[in-house]
């Protein structure tokens, strides 16, 4: 694992950014073993894994019992997976819908929990990325913060697809700024702004991440043979 020049890339752009503040790392593990994923619970600044798919995460789950690092989901949730969601997941951050909040926020409810979540949002415009638009953010924001069974933790985008920095600086500038408004309009802390990947997480801390999310910088290339 690239371990080691990960962490000085993260310190070296925090230098950059002057921030002494902590940037959470989520190991991103989808297609991972239950072996590797274990390998990376054992770097001490791990802080989250972070799977895309439902089915997946639990078939993991039931052999990774000893886990002892919260699991995200950090991909697209369908609602008909939601209640299969709420039951494997620490957090949910790609929530993108009142639809899908309000589900969420029932199903937690009947099990007995306050689910946190983040609110996914599309801020770079790309139609291949889910996300709510920036324009509809603040009332998908209210309405999340409304439900009983839901705690709003904060906001999670995607970077675009380019080699432009600029590009990619204003796509999480934007997520920033959504995120002082919500702050203000709502008096919710919002801690966590998850945006930052492989590709571009230096970008996002200098743009105020707090949560950035890393899978083939860690591991190494994925290997799709075999898996649906």
């Amino acid at each position: 694992m690239n371990a080691e020049a990960i962490r000085e890339r993260i310190d070296s752009a925090m230098s950059r950014a002057g921030r002494k503040d902590k940037v959470y790392f989520a190991a991103v593990s989808k297609t991972r073993t239950v072996d590797e994923m274990r390998e990376a619970e054992n770097i001490s600044w791990v802080d989250f894994f972070g799977e895309n798919r439902v089915q997946e995460a639990e078939a993991k789950r039931k052999s990774y019992t000893d886990s002892r690092i919260p699991w995200r989901l950090i991909g697209h949730l369908q609602a008909n997976k939601a209640r299969k969601a709420v039951e494997i997941f620490d957090t949910v951050d790609s929530v993108d819908s009142p639809e899908l909040a309000h589900r969420l926020s029932r199903i937690a409810g009947e099990l007995g929990k306050i689910l946190p979540v983040l609110i996914e949002v599309n801020t770079s415009g790309e139609d291949s990325k889910s996300g709510v638009s920036p324009e509809n953010f603040p009332a998908l924001a209210d309405t999340v913060a409304s439900q009983e069974n839901l705690r709003l933790d904060g906001l999670m985008t995607v970077g675009p697809i380019t080699d432009d920095e600029r590009e990619i600086r204003r796509a999480f500038a934007a997520l920033r700024g959504l995120a002082e408004n919500a702050r203000s309009e709502t008096g919710l802390a919002l801690p966590i702004l998850s945006m930052g990947m492989s590709g571009d997480f230096e970008a996002a801390i200098l743009e105020g991440s707090t949560l950035i999310r890393i899978g083939t910088l860690l591991f190494g290339p994925r290997d799709y043979s075999g898996r649906p």
